[in-house]
């Protein structure tokens, strides 16, 4: 009976509903309107500041922001050693960041390391390197000199070997070319010489080194010359003439009154 009383309760309670107007059922089951609010959902992981997302998504922007944060050459060291966003760091056996004379006149940037950088730690140690040391002393400049007039700073666009050493891609190019920018403007040189294609390509934007080479240009402010990458005299070696040409060229920018260095 107690059943059958409910049963009617319930039919008397829709009834009413029914004769109020209420025609549609919001939910099948009950809502307790005075229960507490369930808790907020902590926000979504692609709410992120815009600057923060995008540097999550473009590698260039995470480069061009851990470059900038960079003082110093150990910090831009540190910087380069611990941006990940680059595949040819976790081939390569080491990072290669300089060699010379920090805060020499001349700073050389190459193409990446060989071999035999990789090994050592050290741009250009390989046999193009021992190749650039026979360059440049006869015009005077050597990257053991004491002297900062007569030294060189070098390094290179890309720090990490490519595998095989093939040529660095274009996306691998952009991500490094941030950091070498920095590396430029803390070691603050009067000259800078770029050696071989994608040196130029990398940091000047154009391509073509037995075009460029010899033409005086700007980066970052600076004098800016394109030569030939002692790797490619090695192969070629009837282009020492032009190469000479150009290092006679350097020495003249170094020394305009004409005095020997």
């Amino acid at each position: 009976m107690q059943g059958m009383d409910t049963a009617r309760a319930i039919k008397a309670l829709l009834d009413w509903q029914a004769e109020l107007g209420a025609d549609t059922a919001l939910g099948d089951l009950p809502v307790d309107r005075y229960a507490a609010p369930p808790p907020a959902k902590p926000a979504p992981a692609a709410d992120k500041a815009p600057a923060a997302a995008r540097m999550d998504d473009d590698p260039v922007a995470l480069a061009e922001a851990m470059a900038a944060a960079a003082t110093d050459l150990d910090s831009l060291r540190a910087a380069m050693d611990a941006f990940d966003r680059c595949e040819l760091k976790h081939g390569a056996r080491t990072l290669v960041f300089s060699d010379g004379v920090a805060g020499a006149r001349v700073m050389i940037l190459g193409e990446a390391p060989g071999r035999d950088e990789d090994m050592q730690g050290k741009p250009f140690v390989g046999r193009a390197g021992q190749l650039l040391d026979r360059m440049l002393a006869p015009i005077g400049l050597s990257r053991t000199a004491p002297d900062t007039g007569a030294a060189v700073y070098i390094s290179n666009l890309i720090p990490w070997r490519p595998p095989q050493n093939r040529k660095p891609t274009a996306q691998e190019m952009a991500m490094m070319a941030p950091f070498a920018r920095r590396h430029l403007a803390i070691a603050d040189p009067d000259i800078v010489v770029l050696m071989g294609n994608t040196a130029c390509e990398g940091l000047l934007g154009r391509s073509g080194i037995t075009r460029l080479r010899g033409q005086w240009t700007e980066l970052a402010g600076r004098p800016c010359l394109p030569m030939l990458h002692p790797a490619y005299l090695l192969r070629n070696p009837a282009a020492k003439r032009e190469t000479w040409a150009d290092l006679l060229s350097l020495r003249a920018r170094l020394h305009p009154e004409g005095t020997s260095p």
